[in-house]
């Protein structure tokens, strides 16, 4: 990314940062200087310390004259799928997508946002930085991760912007205690959900009142509201995208008074392409086209948009910019879709993720991914079977859930102390049951267990916790041999 950017300023924290790049001989020919924020003694020459680069007295602004339409900015794209590639992004980009945000959902100037998503990802720099500047929004930056439920208790934002994962592991952890509760906890969090999803398909105009109803704001006192203040207490909405939502985490959550609303778009656009208004809510869908966004959908079903918010190109690939972007202007986006007569957009798969077994059979990895990791036991999983006779897993569990699996399943010990064989055609069985509704040839015929979690950190995950499946198959191509051995 320095090289293909021709970078010629690097900003770095820490000393060692820069020695790993400039002793990795990646340093690229253009850069100039390096500021580094800890000052620490060095003879590099190219290196400066930010104490002796800021001026120490308030200046006159500097500004530079920019037509709204030239690249201000490059933001390179997470590598899913092969090289990272450099969207070039203008001012008229950000701003008409902000714009378009605004125009299809309400904020306001005492929301406060808290932000996790890295600000190298597009969703977090439209929404919760250039958005909140224009709204006079407060944003506040969480410390880590871990340190999220914590920063939640104290911060208590009125909005969030969120990838789905986040909300998948809250489910998971939520129905891994719902099930060793009694059952009495068991039914009325079950009945909360049930009527609070009924109420709020009743507001939305989708469903009809019931008596039932006349007990929610009693189970909502006892159960849901207990949900909501682990979350801080205030929040109006979520505001979800960089994946699926699957629809029975969003009605779990919606259910208990916490309101999801899915977005949809890519680095490409801004991001912003598609959302569910609050009061139009259709948690299945990706909601309406944004604002002066227009959307098409092609002769073999991909979902095309069109706009002020489409990047100007990749950087210096004009091969790869011409894929992307037709003759008229539309950006092509990598999914299949369909949209309803009401203008709501169904995401249905992807045009370049299909498995295609030996046998010619096709299917979309997402899911029976998702379906898969409904089971608590499974944190993380991804399926393989490109031109071979039969699908494989390889699968990260859920250390949490493991000592009720072990209990379930007679298992003595730690995961560590397992016999490798005997698990693994466990879990291969715990995966079947999840796979009933799929097609015979659609079954999982191996698996094998990773010792380490897929994460940002070890280049497995994008910022956004979509899997690198390029690199997890590099990284993993022993255990992907061993489940075709002999095949």
């Amino acid at each position: 990314i320095l090289n293909n950017a021709q970078c010629k300023l690097l900003y770095v924290q820490t000393l060692d940062q820069w020695q790993e790049i400039r002793d990795s001989n990646t340093r690229p020919e253009t850069l100039q200087m390096v500021i580094l924020h800890h000052n620490k003694a060095t003879n590099d020459d190219l290196v400066q310390f930010e104490s002796d680069f800021l001026p120490e007295k308030s200046s006159e602004l500097i500004t530079i004259d920019k037509a709204p339409e030239e690249c201000v900015s490059i933001v390179y794209t997470s590598g899913t799928t092969g090289r990272p590639k450099g969207v070039m992004l203008s001012s008229k980009n950000f701003l008409s997508n902000v714009h378009a945000g605004l125009n299809s959902i309400a904020f306001y100037p005492d929301d406060e946002l808290l932000s996790f998503l890295p600000l190298s990802h597009t969703l977090e720099r439209t929404g919760g930085y250039h958005l909140t500047i224009i709204t006079g929004s407060t944003v506040s930056f969480t410390r880590s991760i871990a340190d999220l439920a914590e920063d939640l208790q104290s911060i208590r934002p009125t909005v969030l912007l969120s990838v789905p994962r986040i909300y998948e592991r809250i489910y998971g952890k939520i129905r891994t205690q719902i099930d060793q509760s009694s059952v009495i906890k068991r039914f009325l969090f079950n009945k909360t959900v049930e009527l609070g999803w009924k109420k709020f398909e009743y507001e939305q105009g989708r469903g009809n009142w019931s008596m039932g109803l006349l007990f929610y704001p009693l189970l909502d006192k006892i159960v849901a509201s207990k949900v909501r203040q682990k979350l801080g207490g205030r929040l109006r909405f979520s505001l979800v995208g960089g994946a699926a939502l699957p629809f029975n985490v969003a009605r779990l959550f919606i259910g208990l008074g916490v309101t999801l609303v899915q977005g949809y778009g890519l680095t490409e656009s801004s991001p912003l392409i598609s959302i569910s208004p609050l009061e139009q809510n259709i948690p299945q869908s990706i909601g309406l086209p944004a604002k002066g966004v227009e959307v098409a959908i092609s002769e073999d079903d991909e979902l095309l948009a069109r706009g002020d918010n489409i990047m100007l190109g990749y950087w210096n690939n004009e091969e790869a910019s011409r894929q992307a972007i037709d003759e008229d202007g539309w950006l092509h986006t990598g999914d299949k879709a369909r949209i309803d007569e009401q203008g709501y957009i169904y995401i249905t798969g992807r045009i370049k993720e299909i498995i295609v077994l030996a046998n010619g059979e096709k299917m979309p990895p997402n899911d029976i991914e998702m379906a898969i990791l409904q089971e608590n036991i499974f944190e993380q999983c991804m399926l393989f079977g490109e031109a071979k006779p039969y699908l494989s897993l390889l699968v990260v569990l859920n250390e949490e859930a493991w000592p009720d699996f072990a209990k379930e399943q007679g298992l003595q010990g730690s995961l560590q102390d397992q016999d490798k064989e005997k698990l693994e055609a466990l879990l291969l069985h715990k995966v079947s049951e999840r796979m009933k509704a799929f097609p015979g040839y659609a079954q999982v015929r191996q698996l094998r267990v990773c010792n380490e979690a897929w994460s940002v950190d070890n280049g497995l995950l994008t910022p956004t916790m979509k899997l690198k499946r390029s690199q997890i198959c590099q990284c993993y191509q022993q255990l992907i041999d061993e489940m075709y051995q002999g095949h």
